[in-house]
């Protein structure tokens, strides 16, 4: 049997493999990017940047509970203008798509972003409006209104594909999706981290000095999953799938229920960066046995009824 085909094609941007990096991992510097791009993705994301430097938050940002990580980092980035050298280097090192995440405090900010990055040949952006754990981003992905100038402002600075990373933590995804989707959006991310916390037994109070984090890892999956599933039946746009990928079982499960591509990112930490490579290997092998010529069979197949 021929090797399977792997390739697949996000809002006209053509990836030699369905495999991303999450944003917030290994995204914030060319170095690091190229990194990721020789680790074998077939397109990258960027670290969330926005208009303005941000510090970030006071360590302890980042705690390990029994399936994954919660991290409240506090979007840390050095802001639109210093970062653009980043990306220019980059794009002259990775041979990779690349997608630009940004980040805002007013809807009105998505738009400005965009804008002054559209002259860059990047691949596309994907606009996070989902951050559980610093205040205003969070609220615009809750709040169809906002969600929908967001997406419009970006929409209108930009003629190249917009993905919108959305939160798990909103009464109905599927509506968030679609109101994304109706506002211009090319494409869904699904999803961000759980809002969630952790309490310091010892000092008796959060762990966490922003006290909110959001939760990633396995135990993000199956609601991750469930949030593709419920976008897959919603709108017509591809779908992304993020939350605790680590294996290619994980990945194939994304698949089924109606991603086009996924996202890894805590597993990077505990498996490094072949995590990606292994991932590819089984599921090529997958599709083998199952004799499917091309992953494009595999999507949305848990939909049947």
């Amino acid at each position: 049997m021929v090797k399977p085909c792997l390739q697949v094609e996000l809002a006209g941007v053509k990836l030699e493999n369905p495999l991303m990096n999450a944003s917030g991992i290994l995204g914030l510097t060319s170095y690091s990017l190229a990194r990721l791009a020789e680790a074998g993705l077939g397109a990258l994301v960027t670290k969330s940047v926005g208009l303005k430097p941000r510090p970030g938050s006071p360590n302890p940002t980042v705690v390990e509970v029994p399936g994954g990580l919660v991290n409240s980092m506090g979007l840390p980035n050095p802001g639109l203008e210093a970062f653009k050298s980043e990306v220019e280097e980059a794009l002259s090192k990775i041979g990779k798509p690349l997608f630009v995440s940004v980040f805002g405090f007013s809807p009105g900010e998505y738009g400005e972003a965009v804008r002054k990055l559209s002259r860059l040949p990047v691949a596309g952006f994907e606009l996070n409006v989902s951050c559980p754990h610093v205040g205003g981003v969070g609220e615009i992905g809750g709040s169809p209104e906002a969600l929908r100038e967001a997406v419009k402002g970006a929409r209108a600075s930009t003629g190249k594909p917009l993905f919108v990373k959305l939160s798990p933590n909103l009464t109905s995804f599927a509506e968030a999706a679609r109101v994304a989707e109706e506002a211009g959006a090319d494409g869904i991310v699904a999803t961000n981290t759980v809002r969630s916390m952790v309490i310091d037994l010892e000092a008796e109070r959060p762990l966490l000095a922003g006290v909110y984090g959001g939760l990633s890892g396995a135990a993000l999956k199956p609601v991750a999953i469930r949030c593709v599933y419920e976008a897959y039946e919603t709108v017509k746009i591809p779908v992304v799938g993020c939350g605790g990928i680590f294996t290619w079982r994980d990945a194939v499960e994304y698949f089924m229920a109606g991603a086009s591509a996924v996202q890894v990112g805590t597993a990077i930490a505990y498996r490094g960066l072949e995590v990606f490579r292994d991932i590819l290997s089984g599921l090529s092998a997958y599709l083998e046995a199952k004799g499917l010529d091309d992953l494009s069979r595999l999507v949305g197949v848990a939909h049947k009824r």
